[in-house]
């Protein structure tokens, strides 16, 4: 199995699903962006401070993986895409990725409602079918966070109706992600610090 690619620090910390071969392809076709993903989800920890405050527009998470990537090169990306039927282009726009790179795209999954996902999975679908992604991945976070969540006070904010690998898994099961190879990081309890 492939996960066996992935460092045993990342097997140990994140829950990890795969669909077609995503890590393979990723360490073998896309070397460097593999080490990257590898070297930012070592160094992630799920911070006591980020979950205290109330939200706004991107999570503390969210902002921790784009700033990490965004060093390394990773953007922020949309795409430009149209179909043409017997001559007529019709515009066919997709939602930005949150960190593209070199046909790898992630996007980070917080606490959004949980249609999100599926939208994430359509634009995968799509951007593969057009040859634009060869993976995609989402990070989002275990559901057994919930405990540390309602033991600060914000089980609430952190709803059942919100991203969680317990919505993802079975929408990604049932073909929501098309051909597209997937791969998926569920941050676990272990990663969390009490900094405050």
């Amino acid at each position: 199995m492939s996960l066996d690619l992935l460092p045993s620090f990342i097997r140990e910390h994140y829950e990890v699903h795969e669909w077609k071969h995503a890590c393979a392809i990723l360490k073998q076709d896309f070397p460097d962006e593999w080490q990257e993903i590898v070297g930012v989800l070592s160094d992630f920890r799920l911070l006591k401070s980020w979950l205290t405050v109330g939200g706004g527009r991107k999570s503390k998470v969210a902002e921790a993986f784009d700033g990490a990537l965004g060093k390394l090169g990773w953007q922020e990306k949309g795409f430009d895409t149209k179909m043409v039927v017997d001559g007529v282009s019709l515009d066919s726009p997709t939602h930005k990725v949150d960190c593209f790179k070199n046909r790898v795209a992630l996007e980070i999954e917080w606490n959004n409602k949980d249609p999100f996902f599926d939208r994430d999975l359509n634009n995968f679908r799509l951007l593969f079918d057009l040859r634009v992604v060869s993976v995609g991945i989402i990070v989002t976070r275990c559901d057994e966070l919930q405990d540390i969540f309602d033991e600060l006070g914000r089980g609430t904010s952190y709803g059942s109706s919100t991203t969680h690998i317990g919505k993802l898994l079975p929408r990604i099961q049932g073909g929501g992600g098309g051909g597209c190879p997937l791969l998926v990081f569920g941050i676990r309890k272990s990663l969390y610090e009490e900094d405050c």
